[in-house]
């Protein structure tokens, strides 16, 4: 499923346990996070939380954005088995 955010379009890769939610993401969308290369959504206590991630090609990329690192971050940083997704931006 693609979708577009600021006129930024993404392709969700990952939808566990029917996370995306469209309204939720556009509520808390900023431009900060034009530049990154994914977008890990997260769900905690009802509440939606966003961290962007790069490839190693990124300008912004270091080991704590490393996208090689999304599991170990959803299995050490989000609540246990919380429902998440994540946006893979489409380049053009």
């Amino acid at each position: 499923m693609k979708v577009k955010l600021n006129e930024i379009e993404y392709e969700v890769i990952k939808d566990y346990k029917d996370a995306f939610n469209k309204e939720d993401i556009e509520a808390l969308y900023l431009d900060y996070f034009k530049d990154y290369d994914y977008i890990v959504g997260d769900y905690a206590y009802s509440k939606l939380r966003l961290k962007g991630f790069c490839d190693k090609e990124n300008s912004l990329f270091n080991s704590i954005n490393d996208y090689k690192n999304v599991d170990d971050y959803i299995k050490n940083e989000c609540a246990y088995e919380c429902k998440y997704f994540i946006l893979k931006k489409i380049e053009k």
